[in-house]
């Protein structure tokens, strides 16, 4: 089963293959991962779509907030949550098409990016299996090209995140 997993993390160097690597050595495999800063320059945002099996849903969430840099790991899968991905969508097609394309793109709330005498590029939002229906549109009027970006997500549970304050080192002056 998929697990949908948020985690907020320290942007520093080897963050991103520590928790890659929790996962490849146990065997899982990774469907997406996303990641970039937040507003806090310090700290990242990652959405990692895994395939689990779903009695280990919770074993996966503790080992993750073990890491080093993780400062919260959350299970979406099941959660109150937005999830979304996008698709970038090449279609190749003859002149004829091009009108039933714009409208195809207007019902599933794509937007054209770029557009050639040889076809257009288009921008899809939303859920994934909403954008498997889209491609599988476009690829009845010609040749496509498919680029996806990866799930990203966002709780909608009330809960703050409770960090505790940075631990100042050895010889450091500690303000109050």
């Amino acid at each position: 089963m998929l697990q949908v997993i948020s985690l907020l993390m320290e942007n520093k160097p080897g963050a991103l293959m520590r928790v890659t690597g929790l996962l490849s050595q146990r065997g899982y495999n990774i469907e997406s991962l996303t990641v970039a800063r937040t507003l806090d320059p310090t700290l990242s945002r990652m959405t990692i779509v895994v395939d689990i099996e779903s009695r280990l849903h919770a074993q996966v969430i503790k080992q993750m907030n073990k890491l080093i840099n993780v400062l919260q790991a959350q299970d979406l899968t099941q959660a109150p949550a937005v999830l979304r991905e996008m698709v970038l969508l090449r279609v190749r097609t003859a002149m004829e098409s091009r009108t039933a394309i714009l409208k195809e793109a207007e019902i599933f709330g794509a937007r054209v990016v770029d557009s050639s005498v040889e076809g257009f590029a288009l921008e899809a939002t939303g859920e994934s299996e909403k954008l498997e229906e889209f491609i599988a549109v476009m690829e009845s009027y010609g040749e496509i090209e498919v680029t996806r970006s990866g799930m990203v997500a966002v709780s909608l549970e009330s809960k703050k995140l409770k960090l505790s304050p940075p631990v100042p080192k050895p010889g450091e002056a500690v303000s109050v």
